[in-house]
């Protein structure tokens, strides 16, 4: 007689879960059998997004774990931990994906009036790229994230490109990448991978904040070979088909997740 196989659950952690990419990998990740912990920064009038959010993860079967919270501050950080590394000494489990996608940082010109200041610039370095490592270090310290875990980091071509007021989050994505080396090499011992995800020009919350946002879509649109934009679905399905058994030989890299927009140009 066979004996049904139990799996242990497991969980992603999403930071910036409940828009943009950050939305979009939660719900795939659901779908594709994860509990999704996300932390995200809402006012109230965003809360019922949110609540929808968790509503199509509740809805394929699985927990949709919250945290209305800033996920660059260090006490935040531990209080978000304890409550799901309790969740994970209840019911067993662990955190086999952790995605990066916060999207939160200052667009301001270097020389200016109202010009970039050194506060301006830790904040947005600290919480688009150094936050990740941070993350990284707690969950393999506690011992939530095991063997076969996987990392991912959000970044952009405007990580070598100049874009108007862009400067300080085109400084952050540098660095994600860097971070994301630094991890991929770390943590290989542990066999837990890390990667970033270059996307193509999405249309998110996020992207539309830049200034002259919509010749930047236009342009992206005439460039990329499949003369449409990235949609952050595209993105999550990425991350599903990444974070399946055989791929543990894929880390320290940046992957193009853009149809083929970086390589026109």
């Amino acid at each position: 007689m066979r004996h049904a196989q139990i799996m242990t659950p497991r969980w992603a952690l999403i930071l910036g879960a409940s828009s943009g990419f950050g939305e979009a990998c939660a719900k795939h990740l659901a779908r594709a059998g994860y509990h999704i912990a996300g932390v995200h920064l809402d006012r109230a009038s965003t809360m019922p997004h949110v609540e929808e959010v968790m509503t199509d993860i509740e809805e394929t079967g699985h927990s949709a774990l919250f945290f209305n919270v800033n996920a660059a501050h260090e006490g935040k950080r531990s209080e978000v931990l304890d409550e799901l590394e309790a969740e994970l000494q209840e019911n067993g489990g662990t955190v086999a994906v952790l995605m990066h996608s916060l999207a939160f940082g200052t667009l301001k010109p270097y020389i200016a009036d109202d010009a970039l200041s050194k506060r301006n610039m830790d904040m947005t370095l600290d919480v688009m790229a150094h936050s990740l490592v941070y993350w990284a270090q707690d969950l393999v310290r506690r011992g939530m994230m095991g063997r076969g875990g996987r990392v991912y980091s959000m970044t952009s071509s405007g990580s070598n490109r100049v874009i108007h007021s862009y400067g300080a989050v085109s400084a952050a994505k540098s660095a994600l990448e860097s971070h994301t080396r630094q991890l991929a090499v770390e943590l290989a011992p542990h066999d837990i991978t890390v990667n970033s995800l270059r996307g193509g020009v999405t249309r998110t919350p996020a992207a539309e904040r830049i200034p002259e946002s919509d010749q930047l879509f236009v342009e992206a649109v005439r460039r990329n070979p499949h003369k449409r934009l990235t949609t952050p679905d595209d993105i999550g399905k990425a991350v599903v088909a990444l974070s399946k058994p055989g791929t543990d030989w894929i880390t320290g890299n940046v992957i193009n997740v853009d149809g083929g927009e970086d390589v026109m140009g």
